[in-house]
């Protein structure tokens, strides 16, 4: 195996297991009853924003097509987490107001 090939190889296991990585913090921010209280919007905002430049860089200045995609489905990730507290949050507030 080449050089280049072990490091897609590489590239490809890390990835997928990045991508799977997300689903248990969605699920538990989806799930949480406190507000969502343990979520840092600035640290999702923050990886939202490097994986959207990674991919935008990937794309424009590599011709990396495999690079810019994953990266787009990280962000996509960290917009769901984002998307999620803010409803949680929101929830959790109307609740609290109400009692």
């Amino acid at each position: 195996m080449t050089p280049s090939e072990a490091a897609l190889v590489a590239f490809s296991a890390f990835s997928a297991l990045r991508l799977v990585s997300y689903f248990p913090q969605i699920y538990k921010v989806a799930t949480d009853a406190n507000g969502a209280s343990a979520i840092s919007y600035s640290t999702w905002i923050l990886w939202t924003g490097s994986h959207l430049s990674t991919g935008f860089y990937a794309a424009i200045n590599l011709g990396d097509d495999l690079l810019a995609a994953c990266s787009a489905l990280y962000a996509l990730c960290c917009v769901a987490v984002i998307i999620l507290t803010a409803v949680k949050r929101q929830g959790w507030r109307s609740r609290a107001a109400t009692n």
